[in-house]
């Protein structure tokens, strides 16, 4: 009878033992739940990186001047298509590619019906899927119907991230040049016969070539703009310098990551 008790005794003290221990590891459990939910409240949001390969229409507004951009990024074969449709006016094809080489052509011509190529070569290729590394989270914003997270780069874009499907919205360069993201496709990808410059990119008679140089300053943006600019006829100058400068700014955002500076 005694060994009895001693046995039920002991089973009461394992039995307490272990409720105790239950009770410290789910309030334990408890703590570190709030810890890390408080956490991440007080810890601002990342911009997520872009997919590796994505297609998406964007409307594009500079100080009221619009373009339509059918845009094709394919980081897995290293290279960004920008297809721009001016209001009422050229189509320009904006090709680039991940060694820094970059051709700015047209198939048609509204003015003289004449096609027009020309080239460049930066110091850095397109876009990496996580340019966004780094951003300084600015909070949340309305815009375009959708409540946005967002992000400063450097002072250099602000960009709008939908809080609810992490897809872009918007990004404003610091130029005021402006993106609505109206479409935004995942995986698509363009076939390689699009990709394709044509022929008369390599003629000399309609190719003009540049090549981007390193002032150390950060003022080379305007001086390099200008010299490409001034290679081309009168009458496409002003398409040309569009291109050119977004160009510029994609390239730019990529070395400004990278911890150095290309202008």
């Amino acid at each position: 009878m005694n060994w009895g008790s001693k046995s039920v005794a002991v089973v009461v003290v394992i039995l307490v033992g272990v409720g105790v221990g239950v009770g410290v590891g789910v309030g334990g459990t408890d703590t570190n739940n709030r810890s890390r939910e408080e956490e991440e409240k007080t810890t601002p949001p990342r911009a997520r990186a872009w997919p590796e390969q994505f297609h998406s229409l964007l409307l594009m507004n500079y100080s009221g001047e619009l373009q339509v951009i059918d845009l094709w990024y394919d980081w897995t074969n290293g290279r960004n298509f920008n297809i721009i449709q001016y209001q009422l006016g050229d189509v320009l094809y904006d090709l680039e590619w991940n060694n820094g080489t970059s051709f700015f052509y047209t198939t048609t011509n509204t003015t003289d019906k004449e096609t027009y190529c020309s080239s460049a070569q930066l110091e850095v290729g397109i876009l990496r899927p996580n340019w966004l590394e780094g951003a300084n989270y600015v909070g949340q914003r309305h815009l375009d119907g959708f409540l946005c997270n967002v992000w400063e780069k450097a002072d250099f874009i602000t960009y709008y991230e939908d809080v609810l499907t992490y897809r872009p919205v918007h990004w404003l360069f610091y130029s005021g040049r402006g993106a609505h993201v109206m479409t935004f496709e995942v995986g698509a990808v363009l076939e390689d016969a699009k990709w394709q410059v044509p022929s008369f990119c390599f003629d000399n008679n309609k190719k003009n070539t540049s090549t981007a140089t390193s002032t150390g300053n950060g003022s080379g943006d305007d001086n390099y703009a200008y010299a490409y600019a001034a290679s081309y006829k009168q009458q496409q100058q002003q398409v040309t310098n569009n291109a050119l400068d977004m160009a510029i700014q994609r390239r730019l955002i990529d070395r400004l990551i990278r911890g150095s500076v290309l202008f």
